[in-house]
């Protein structure tokens, strides 16, 4: 006997999200949502630092059964935390969430057909076990407890404040400081804006520029002021997808002219004393890395106001007073935020194992996107970098609901996917995450592994793996296990 049909690992917006499709599509399961932290919401919770906010839009990163119901397409972390809190409470998944429980390792045992976890209690450090059939990790690809490690040479001798975003204190006065964040992604284009609010000065000082987009998010769609709400929250949605797609689509096939539209935004916003050339003229095309976006330009209105510049150099050394850069320049400072980038990890890092034997997750090609080679009803939840994260998580929950019901079917326990010795031999592995970022590449050699063909391709599409998910082969290179009369 298990405990549950489905155990889903992490109460963000994948578990959330998995947890509906498996309630409405295969409502006689028993499943449990285990979340470490006290609270829901994920990355969402966590990050306090000023401004966190969202760097898709909510029409899009909202849920396609509940959508976002405000007109910002984007949000703040706390306005996105309610949302799921209000989310969760309407349908009921809020009732299988279990607080304060960490996974720390799962095994799976082939002559029970069964996951055995190892689930920890956070308060007390009790231990206890978990039997079930199918477990979904809706843990993202973020390290929560470690940062993206950064050699900043002569840190260590800084005598002021140095705070990283990931563990931002709430209760931190920043009132008058020089601030120099270092950085050039989402997390210094959202600090930046934020922290001049109270800060004297606020300098991003960046190895290299990054595209940042303006986007207004104050105006009422609209669709919102002809259709009801219910139909209007659906095509504003579908319109977002849209335009992301052809948008991302125009950048690939033509870079050289989307380089030339994004220069001309950007030098249409910047103060004349501030050049684009070199702090505005990246290196890469667009949407070789995620493009930053900035709400209502407030990255812009910044260096306007006078208590923000953005330096392009690298550093010399830190001093005990600031920044050492080598083109000469010192800049003075009273507290430096590494915003670096985060570190990555799959799983949420708990270890994992078949019948005892460790399963190393960067040796291990995934199917779909979804599924690791020979790991026998297991899921992980991985977005889009392209799009929206939920896009992604929403095209996984509907294909691994529609693997359940095959299962139950077919009258089989169990499935892996299984890539033949000779299908091994031919292929050329991809990357999981087609981003040219410091954070993914560093992370590259810890990451499962993709491939040039077949089901082991990396996705990027949510309208194609939406399509795969409905009507697609879900049985190419898998093999079923365990037959039984009922799931």
């Amino acid at each position: 006997m298990t405990d549950y049909d489905v155990v889903i690992v992490g109460a963000g917006i994948s578990g959330i999200n998995a947890a509906y499709r498996l309630q409405t599509q295969l409502p006689h399961l028993r499943y449990t949502i285990l979340e470490a932290r006290e609270n829901l919401g994920g990355t969402w919770d966590l990050f306090k630092y000023p401004g966190i906010r969202s760097d898709s839009d909510l029409f899009t990163f909202g849920f396609a059964w509940h959508p976002w119901d405000q007109d910002n397409p984007i949000a703040e972390g706390p306005a996105i935390v309610n949302y799921l809190k209000r989310t969760t409470a309407q349908h009921g998944i809020d009732q299988h969430i279990q607080y304060g429980q960490r996974l720390r390792g799962a095994d799976w045992s082939s002559a029970d057909n069964t996951w055995s976890l190892s689930v920890e209690n956070t308060a007390d450090e009790r231990m206890k076990v978990i039997a079930a059939r199918f477990i979904i990790f809706g843990t993202g690809y973020y390290d929560y407890q470690t940062p993206l490690q950064t050699e900043i040479p002569g840190l260590g001798h800084f005598t002021g404040q140095v705070i990283h975003p990931q563990f931002w204190p709430e209760d931190l006065d920043y009132s008058d400081k020089r601030i120099v964040v270092i950085g050039s992604g989402a997390t210094a284009v959202t600090l930046l804006p934020n922290l001049v609010e109270k800060a004297q000065h606020v300098t991003m000082l960046q190895r290299s520029p990054t595209y940042i987009l303006a986007l207004p998010n104050r105006n009422k769609p609209f669709m919102a002021r002809i259709f009801p709400a219910f139909i209007a929250r659906r095509l504003i949605r579908i319109s977002w997808m849209l335009t992301s797609r052809i948008f991302f689509l125009f950048c690939q096939a033509f870079p050289l002219i989307a380089r030339s539209i994004l220069r001309f935004r950007t030098k249409s916003l910047l103060p004349k004393n501030v050049p684009w050339d070199p702090h505005f003229k990246p290196r890469y095309n667009p949407w070789d890395q995620r493009l930053c976006i900035t709400p209502d330009g407030d990255f812009y209105q910044s260096l306007h106001s006078g208590k923000a510049s953005v330096k392009t150099d690298t550093i010399t050394t830190v001093t005990q007073k600031g920044i050492q850069l080598d083109s000469g320049e010192f800049l003075e400072a009273d507290m430096i935020v590494p915003a670096t980038g985060l570190r990555l990890r799959i799983a949420g890092g708990a270890s994992i194992s078949v019948d005892g034997a460790p399963v190393q997750l960067n040796e291990k090609f995934i199917w779909h996107g979804m599924m690791l080679q020979d790991m026998p009803n297991a899921a992980f939840i991985i977005g889009y970098t392209n799009a929206s994260w939920t896009l992604g998580a929403d095209a996984t929950a509907h294909t691994l609901c529609r693997i359940l019901k095959n299962l139950e079917k077919r009258g089989f326990e169990a499935v892996a996917p299984r890539m033949s010795p000779a299908l091994e031999s031919r292929i050329q592995p991809r990357r999981l995450l087609n981003l040219s970022s410091t954070y993914v590449t560093k992370a590259e050699k810890d990451l499962p592994r993709a491939a040039d063909r077949g089901p082991w391709v990396p996705r990027d599409n949510y309208f194609s793996d939406l399509l795969f998910a409905k009507y697609g082969n879900i049985e190419e290179d898998m093999e079923f296990l365990g037959k039984k009369k009922t799931l």
